[in-house]
C-alpha cells in the first residue's frame, strides 16, 4: 500500500537538522559522558576485586540490619542478604567476568544519575503545575511505549558508537518512572499538611523542601529503584551500539549461538540486580 503521509520523513528532516544545528553540543555530550564512564571503570577496575566485594556485602549488611546490626534480630535480617551478595560476586569474578561486571555498573550509575537529575526536576514540575502535568504526561507516555530498539536510531546517529549512544538510550527509556513517581509521591502530600504549613507563614520553597519532598520521600526513592533496574534491563540492548558490559557478551553468545556464554552473563546480570534492588529497596525503608 503507498504511503497518504510520510511521517518517518519528517522526523529524519528534523533529526537532521538538530544534528547540523548543534553539532558541537553533542560532541560536547559525548566527551563528557564517554570520559566519566571511561574514568569510572579505571577507578573501580584498580581497587582489588575483594576489596569491592567486601566493602559491597558489608554495605548490604548494614543496609538490610537496619538500625540493629549488631543485635540478635538485626543480624538476622542482614546476614542472608551479605551472603547472597559474597556469593553472588564471587560468582561472577569466578566466571571471569568481573571487568564486564565494573562496566555494566559503571554504566547503571552513569545512567541513573543523568535520569534522575533530569526526571526528579521534571516530576517536581509535573507535581506543582497543571499545565506542565498535561505536556510531559503525554511525552512520557510516548518514551514508555516506543520500543526501546527505536532510541538506538537517534542516538547512533547523534553519537556514533561506544558507551556514549548506550548510556543515552538507557536515560530515555528509564527516565518515565523517576518523573512519575516523584509527581505522584508530592500529590499525595496531604492537603491539610500543606495547609498547615502555610498558616505558620512556610513560603512555597519551605513547603516544597521542608514538607513535600521529605514527605514523598519514599515515593521518590522507588522511583530510583525502577530507574537502576530499568537501566540493567536497558544494558543487553545498549550493547547493540557498542556500549559495553555484560551486555556485549550476552549479545556475542546471540550471535555466535553459544548458550553457555548467554547464560553466564546472563546470570551476571540477574546477580546485580538482585543485589541493586535489594540494598536501593533497604535504604528506601530506613
Amino acid at each position: 500500500m503507498e504511503k497518504l503521509i510520510n511521517v518517518g520523513q519528517y522526523i529524519e528532516k528534523a533529526i537532521n537538522a538538530l544534528e547540523e544545528g548543534f553539532s558541537p553540543l553533542w560532541g560536547a555530550i559525548d566527551d563528557s559522558i564517554s570520559w566519566t564512564v571511561e574514568s569510572l571503570n579505571d577507578f573501580f577496575l584498580a581497587i582489588p576485586f575483594f576489596m569491592i566485594i567486601v566493602l559491597v556485602t558489608i554495605g548490604a549488611y548494614y543496609c538490610n540490619a537496619r538500625k540493629q546490626a549488631f543485635k540478635k534480630e538485626g543480624f538476622k535480617k542482614g546476614i542472608g542478604m551479605a551472603l547472597f551478595v559474597l556469593g553472588g560476586l564471587l560468582l561472577i569474578w569466578a566466571m571471569g567476568y568481573w571487568k564486564h561486571a565494573i562496566q555494566t555498573t559503571t554504566l547503571v550509575l552513569v545512567a541513573t544519575f543523568i535520569a534522575l537529575l533530569l526526571g526528579i526536576p521534571l516530576g517536581i514540575l509535573s507535581a506543582r503545575s497543571n499545565i506542565a502535568n498535561a505536556i510531559i504526561r503525554p511525552i512520557l507516555d510516548f518514551m514508555q511505549t516506543m520500543p526501546a530498539f527505536v532510541y538506538l536510531i537517534p542516538a547512533i546517529f547523534f553519537f556514533s558508537v561506544g558507551n556514549t549512544p548506550g548510556v543515552i538510550a538507557t536515560v530515555i527509556f528509564s527516565l518515565p518512572p523517576a518523573v512519575r513517581l516523584t509527581s505522584l509521591g508530592i500529590r499525595s502530600v496531604p492537603e491539610d499538611v500543606i495547609e498547615a504549613g502555610h498558616a505558620f507563614g512556610a513560603t512555597e520553597k519551605q513547603i516544597l523542601f521542608k514538607i513535600q519532598l521529605p514527605l514523598a520521600k519514599p515515593t521518590i526513592l522507588a522511583g530510583i529503584n525502577q530507574v537502576i533496574l530499568l537501566s540493567l534491563s536497558m544494558v543487553v540492548i545498549a550493547s547493540m551500539v557498542g556500549a559495553k558490559g555484560l551486555g556485549s557478551i550476552v549479545y556475542q553468545g546471540i550471535q555466535q549461538n553459544d548458550v553457555a556464554k548467554g547464560f553466564e552473563s546472563g546470570l551476571g546480570i540477574v546477580i546485580l540486580a538482585i543485589i541493586l534492588d535489594r540494598i536501593t529497596q533497604a535504604i528506601a525503608k530506613k
